[in-house]
């Protein structure tokens, strides 16, 4: 076994260091990992065909409970986690159909609007709309479309759009925190624990709204006199209408159906039994159905590149779950913390947000998981508030730096493009002390409500 879980660690440090080197894409550096984990730790060391299917867990998507939960836990968190994979799929889908209709620039356009184009007033809206859409839709696709539409705003109104695109970068991140479905990290935690949409908004969406008020008076405070320098002499007319973002009115309506559907059957889940993998998979067949001749360039556009990213990662972690890895790093938390619950929300809360400042927190979420479930087994602590200590950790933490989260390099990538780059210097300098503020808010709050 001493061989196995030395292959099973090196392996794990490899693909993490290829990933920060970041020099070949990262599904190729996870997936062969992942590869060389059911030949060589499961196979060659351990010689354990039950570890290879339990890893790959193919045989869970066939079980009524994997579609069906009925109050149950969805899914074991051993191996891939197929209800994580198969959701994001079908909000992948959902999300390309509803950019194609135009929804996303409609609506930033419309916002703009109702605030009269008033630089400080759409400062505030447009953070607040970034936290909120960040709750049900991938935040790479929130900032993609505010962090162009603001950077049209701010030619048309002529303002500097970088401290704009920095807040509403932080708030997607801040409000992906909110819901199951707002971040990956929580996708993760959620299926693999059997938590609910409503356990994760009535708790890190409490968090998160305490957070947005505090991030919110931050930035403003920060930027308030730069924005304000902005927005003088205005051609209203050169001003597109935002009737105009709308590409095909049925497609838009439908696509609003849609998203007003995906959001009921998240929020009613607990109740209905509907498991996020059996919703996940309605939402795309649903959009697809209803995209007609479309449907293939829908399928086309889907992000396959994160769904074997993730199915490699999952593929890595259990190599280091099933050599008993994961339960040696839980039993050192649990020595170091003594037993005691506040000592380990903060070491978990810190080494989260440490962690995703400068790795994905993807596959620092997956690692995690395994390691509070032996916590809470060993320690006797509770486990959910383990969840919502790792959830807030991953999703905040990935903020305070360029490279800390996907939302981060997109929002970068466009403001640079755009002839507005953003260096490490700038980025840091105002969103770092925010990371800060919020995780520490964060702890508190967990320690005052939880422990």
């Amino acid at each position: 076994m001493l061989i196995a879980q030395i292959l099973a660690v090196l392996i794990f440090v490899v693909m993490f260091l290829l990933i920060v080197i970041d020099k070949i894409e990262r599904q190729y550096i996870t997936l062969a990992c992942g590869l060389l984990t059911l030949i060589l730790v499961f196979g060659a060391a351990m010689h354990s065909v039950p570890a290879i299917l339990e890893t790959l867990n193919v045989r869970g998507i066939f079980t009524p409970g994997f579609w069906y939960a009925a109050g149950q836990a969805e899914e074991s968190s051993s191996g891939i986690n197929w209800a994580t994979i198969i959701f994001i799929a079908g909000m992948m889908v959902m999300v390309e159909g509803m950019a194609k209709a135009g929804f996303f620039r409609w609506l930033c356009m419309r916002l703009a609007k109702l605030v009269h184009y008033k630089t400080i007033p759409l400062f505030i809206t447009f953070m607040v709309m970034s936290a909120i859409l960040a709750m049900f839709i991938d935040s790479i696709t929130v900032i993609l479309f505010l962090a162009a539409v603001t950077v049209e705003l701010a030619k048309l109104l002529r303002f500097d759009p970088v401290p704009m695109i920095l807040s509403e970068v932080f708030c997607a991140n801040l409000g992906g925190s909110a819901t199951m479905c707002g971040d990956p990290p929580n996708i993760i935690v959620g299926t693999s624990l059997g938590l609910s949409f409503a356990d994760f908004l009535t708790n890190t969406g409490l968090i998160a709204g305490i957070g947005l008020i505090l991030v919110v008076a931050y930035f403003f405070l920060v930027y308030h006199k730069e924005l304000a320098a902005g927005g003088e002499e205005i051609d209203f007319s050169a001003i597109p209408d935002p009737s105009e973002a709308i590409t095909n009115k049925r497609d838009f309506i439908i696509s609003c159906i849609i998203f007003g559907c995906a959001v009921a059957m998240l929020v009613t889940h607990a109740q209905t039994g509907l498991t996020v993998a059996f919703i996940g998979l309605v939402i795309a067949i649903v959009t697809l159905a209803a995209s007609g001749k479309y449907a293939l360039e829908l399928l086309k556009k889907v992000d396959y590149k994160t769904l074997l990213f993730f199915i490699g990662l999952f593929m890595v972690v259990g190599g280091l779950e099933q050599t008993g890895i994961l339960e040696l790093i839980a039993g050192f938390i649990g020595k170091i913390s003594g037993g005691n619950i506040k000592t380990m929300v903060a070491i978990i809360i810190w080494i989260s947000a440490i962690a995703s400042a400068f790795v994905d927190n993807i596959p620092f979420a997956a690692t995690m998981v395994p390691v509070i479930k032996n916590l809470a087994a060993t320690q006797g602590v509770d486990l959910q508030v383990l969840a919502w200590t790792l959830s807030m950790g991953t999703d905040i933490g990935g903020s305070a730096t360029p490279i800390g989260a996907s939302a981060n390099v997109v929002g970068t990538s466009v403001a640079a493009k755009n002839g507005y780059p953003i260096g490490w210097g700038k980025y840091c300098k105002t969103v770092a002390p925010a990371t800060i503020i919020v995780v520490a808010v964060s702890m508190l709050i967990i320690f005052v409500r939880y422990c």
